[in-house]
């Protein structure tokens, strides 16, 4: 993606940030943890994230059983009402550009969504191993060590990538 298409939609960013709560507002409220006061404030790091995949984004992921995996998980309208902010403003971005080349607006189109979809597999992913493992018996936590959710979407990554070496 062109760098100036980058730093307009940065640019823009108080802009996308509004649209997506308020997309994220209208979805349907599948999970207690789907609820929008609840996930808005992901909406900032999230965006930190794109931004920066954007400069450099990592190599198509084919859609995984886990991100298809039908089950709640507050991250489905979370990244459906995100995408849905972003490709507008670029869009409405790309519509205000004279001279932009029509390939040009296509890869910029085509690797928003990937990094979009890449980040979205990521997150329900790491949800959906962490849903497995509550029905595993748990080991006691070492004294001291206070349990986040980012420790526990950790831990579910390395879980996913053990058993997914079939060791």
């Amino acid at each position: 993606m062109q760098g100036k298409i980058i730093k307009a939609l940065q640019e823009r960013r108080a802009q996308i940030r509004a649209r997506w709560e308020a997309l994220l507002r209208i979805e349907k409220v599948t999970t207690p943890l789907a609820n929008p006061d609840t996930l808005v404030f992901g909406l900032d790091h999230s965006l930190d994230e794109i931004f920066a995949a954007l400069r450099q984004p990592p190599p198509h992921t084919p859609e995984s059983d886990l991100a298809k995996a039908e089950g709640p998980s507050p991250w489905r309208a979370y990244f459906r009402a995100g995408e849905q902010a972003l490709l507008e403003s670029l869009v409405l971005l790309q519509a205000e550009m004279d001279s932009l080349d029509p390939a040009a607006r296509d890869t910029s189109f085509g690797k928003l969504k990937q990094v979009i979809n890449n980040l979205t597999q990521r997150e329900i992913g790491a949800w959906a191993g962490i849903c497995q493992q509550t029905g595993k018996p748990r080991r006691a936590r070492p004294a001291g060590k206070p349990a986040t959710a980012h420790s526990a979407a950790d831990h579910a990554r390395r879980s996913r990538a053990h058993s997914s070496t079939g060791a």
